[in-house]
């Protein structure tokens, strides 16, 4: 046992100390296994035994117990970035924004850092964003994907500092020579005023209080604080309007937008005797129409046996019905995916981008079987009959004999 253990710290005088920080039982520094190799068997008695990672496996770095790990397949439509070998696995091609997520092997939204935290490094196909918190005399002050942390403004030296620099907000600095309380000069000119000893003579000898028409003086600011927490307050106030005016706009368009799907959908409900009165005119429907209508305007309609696909929804019907989606409160996309049998974990990835509606649907659509008549029986499940009212607008043709 001491000549082993002489000679151990002979290799490590000798600046031979062992990577893996492991040895055999008879000294020998264990092995590590290389990419593309798994462990056969591990070192104990002898050094450690390696093979090659088998056709449709892989294994990424080396160590001395990892085994190989079966190779991913990307998603249906979802093209692929290079092929998996025996050191890496399959690179998927997800679109902008996104990165594959090898867990649940699906396209997931990038996530975006918060304020007070930058981007070290960016997004790609093979991994998520990975953030920072903003260390001293750093800040971030946007949620972004890609944006670091930048660097603390110093105020110059005819500026003064009213804000000092924070984690998600920079250094807020004021001209010294900006006044904006100073009140203008008078026009006949300088009025002579008492000293403010005199002052407060007069006062002691009236008593308690001055003399009626007696000027009240009061002394100045000389630092200016006053100043500076007026300007402050007006500063503020502009902000907060112009964040509530953003929030109004925002929530009338979605309100129109929603009273827009309201009144198409009571628009079919007299589009088809509408075109009966004009069929004396020459003008008429063509069978497979007149069909969608009459399907869609009664209520004994299954819609499950609508086949189409949702992708070959027009673009600014997908619209609709994700703004329905994304505003439908405790009935919206998150109730919607469950019923399409998405698992939580797989939503919680799907809430991180702006848009998760979107995302759950164009998702779902690149599935197999992803028909309008499988999401109208989702939809019926949690009671919302306003979206399935959307998907079944039929895209009106006419003839003209």
């Amino acid at each position: 046992m001491f000549v082993i253990c002489a000679l151990l710290l002979f290799k490590v005088a000798l600046g031979h100390a062992c990577v893996s920080n492991q040895f055999t039982e008879s000294g020998q520094c264990c092995s590590l296994c290389p990419a593309g190799f798994a462990v056969e068997v591990k070192c104990g008695k002898e050094d450690t035994k390696c093979i090659p990672c088998p056709q449709g496996t892989f294994s990424p770095s080396e160590s001395l117990s990892l085994s190989c790990l079966p190779c991913t397949e990307c998603p249906s439509g979802v093209p692929r970035l290079a092929s998996c070998s025996a050191k890496q696995d399959t690179q998927c091609d997800c679109d902008h924004g996104f990165f594959f997520l090898r867990t649940f092997g699906l396209c997931a939204p990038c996530s975006k850092c918060n304020r007070g935290e930058g981007a070290v490094r960016d997004c790609s196909p093979k991994q998520n964003t990975l953030c920072q918190k903003c260390g001293p005399g750093t800040f971030s002050e946007e949620y972004s994907t890609t944006k670091p942390c930048q660097n603390c403004t110093q105020c110059s030296d005819s500026e003064v500092e009213i804000r000092a620099c924070m984690p998600n907000s920079d250094t807020l600095c004021m001209d010294k020579t900006l006044h904006i309380l100073s009140r203008p000069a008078e026009s006949d000119g300088a009025r002579d005023t008492p000293d403010l000893s005199e002052q407060e003579d007069l006062i002691e000898k009236a008593g308690s209080s001055p003399a009626p028409g007696t000027p009240k003086f009061t002394p100045q600011d000389d630092g200016g604080s006053n100043n500076i927490l007026v300007y402050v307050s007006v500063l503020a106030a502009v902000v907060l309007g112009l964040l509530i005016y953003v929030a109004y706009k925002c929530w009338r368009s979605c309100k129109q937008k929603a009273a827009l799907s309201k009144a198409r959908a009571a628009e079919l409900g007299t589009s088809l005797e509408g075109e009966k009165l004009q069929s004396d005119s020459g003008v008429f429907l063509d069978s497979h129409s007149l069909q969608d209508n009459q399907n869609s305007k009664g209520t004994k309609r299954d819609s499950k046996q609508d086949s189409r696909l949702y992708l070959n929804l027009p673009p600014h019907r997908q619209e609709e019905v994700e703004c329905l989606l994304q505003e439908g409160g405790g009935r919206g996309w998150r109730q919607l995916g469950a019923a399409l049998g998405y698992e939580p974990e797989q939503l919680d990835l799907f809430g991180r981008g702006e848009a998760p509606a979107h995302t759950l649907l164009s998702n779902w659509a690149q599935k197999e079987g992803s028909t309008l008549g499988l999401l109208g029986s989702a939809l019926a499940r949690i009671e919302r009959p306003d979206v399935v009212t959307v998907l079944s607008c039929p895209t009106q043709g006419v003839s003209v004999v």
